[in-house]
């Protein structure tokens, strides 16, 4: 039987704990996520080091049906650019997953200690990510949350691989998806405007985190007070919405056209026009030898350190749960017809770690629909109660993380 445990569906014979400390030893919390625990663990036998999720049953349906998600996503996935599911066991109370150990840094981290960084190697970062997304794409599976964080080097020798990790919110896709997820610098149009969305999301999400690599700013971004979340975010989702972003002096001046037109054709707001991964990675940017050599390092680590250096990129990412409500806007805003508007008014918040599975709400919060006539308006975000808390931007669940800081715990 794979993976030497019980498939999902056998409820009624259980594993022992024993049979998860006989073959593992379980080494102390490294982090606190919030549907599971992560644990650095050693195979007894070959002395081998892995990451451990734990789940506990008694949180809750939501984080069962996450736990249970999580084990068939990765139990239908083996490729190099991933995280490998080794081993499962689930007991009356838990469910332990064991996942690869990834050990070298984060992008972020690789870039500030390179001597030399340039579009080519930005060209071979990209070209890993969409082989892996194209492969998820074949199974028809979303990964919903492809952000910088959730990209690690494998290990520390010089040409690793990239890996990438999390798929605590990954979703096949059976017909569109309609539940709003993910992070919301990195959330497609289609997400925030809140239409029916799939795979394309994925390719938008890789666009945004090409272009930050390119250039060491965000696409996105609201100038003001970072403090006042509320406003962020409706700034933040009009500016998605609208596709209103730019190439801008001086930090694009050196970079070629071809990387500029693979970005454009990544973030092309109408999804249907969007790059598939597969498309893009015949790009001549990716695969025709047009990214260019020229050392762009010194301008993008000084964005790098101006934008993701602070408290709300860097150190921690600001979470926001799921939306209390949806309250439609009293006028209508005409602007809504536009094929870039989306369908209904946009999300308020969008939940990272995780949002619920669709017919759940969060402990301790409602979820009201909109009425129809919300739909006129797409550019006119509501005005949400929203819950927002700070956690560690190495989020992923790959047990790299130094601290065992709590992230984003649902408030109710």
């Amino acid at each position: 039987m794979p993976f030497g445990c019980l498939t999902i569906r056998e409820k009624r014979d259980y594993n022992n704990p024993s049979d998860v400390t006989d073959k593992y030893d379980l080494g102390q919390i490294v982090k606190s996520e919030e549907f599971c625990e992560i644990f650095r663990a050693k195979d007894k036998t070959t002395m081998k080091m892995y990451t451990c999720k734990k789940f506990l049953k008694k949180d809750g349906r939501k984080v069962r049906k996450a736990a249970k998600n999580e084990i068939l996503i990765l139990k239908m996935v083996k490729h190099p650019n991933i995280l490998q599911l080794v081993d499962v066991f689930e007991t009356k109370k838990e469910y332990f997953l064991f996942l690869e150990l990834a050990t070298g840094r984060e992008v972020f981290d690789w870039i500030l200690d390179q001597g030399y960084y340039s579009e080519r190697d930005t060209s071979n970062v990209i070209r890993q990510v969409l082989e892996a997304v194209a492969y998820l794409h074949s199974l028809h599976i979303v990964h919903r949350n492809l952000k910088l964080e959730n990209l690690v080097y494998y290990n520390r020798l010089k040409h690793s691989k990239i890996v990438i990790s999390d798929f605590h919110l990954a979703k096949l896709e059976n017909g569109l998806i309609k539940d709003p997820c993910g992070t919301p610098e990195y959330l497609a149009p289609e997400v925030v405007g809140r239409q029916r969305y799939g795979r394309p999301v994925d390719c938008w999400a890789t666009g945004v985190i090409m272009y930050i690599l390119l250039s060491g700013n965000p696409p996105f971004y609201d100038e003001g007070d970072e403090d006042d979340y509320e406003n962020h975010d409706k700034n933040l989702f009009r500016k998605i919405l609208a596709g209103d972003y730019e190439f801008d002096s001086p930090y694009w001046d050196e970079i070629s056209d071809s990387a500029k037109s693979l970005v454009a054709r990544l973030m092309e707001v109408d999804q249907d026009q969007r790059l598939t991964a597969q498309e893009a990675i015949n790009h001549e940017w990716i695969s025709g030898g047009a990214a260019s050599d020229k050392n762009i390092k010194e301008n993008v680590c000084a964005q790098i350190e101006k934008n993701f250096a602070r408290a709300k990129w860097k150190k921690a990412v600001r979470v926001t749960t799921i939306m209390k409500r949806l309250r439609a806007p009293e006028q209508s805003d005409s602007r809504a017809n536009s094929p870039s508007a989306g369908a209904t008014a946009p999300p308020a918040a969008a939940t990272d770690p995780s949002c619920p599975p669709e017919g759940e709400t969060p402990a301790g919060e409602e979820i009201s629909q909109p009425p129809p006539e919300a739909a006129a308006s797409a550019l006119e975000p509501p005005q949400p109660s929203l819950a927002v808390q700070e956690v560690e931007a190495a989020s992923r669940c790959n047990g790299e993380s130094s601290t065992a800081t709590e992230t984003g715990k649902e408030q109710g």
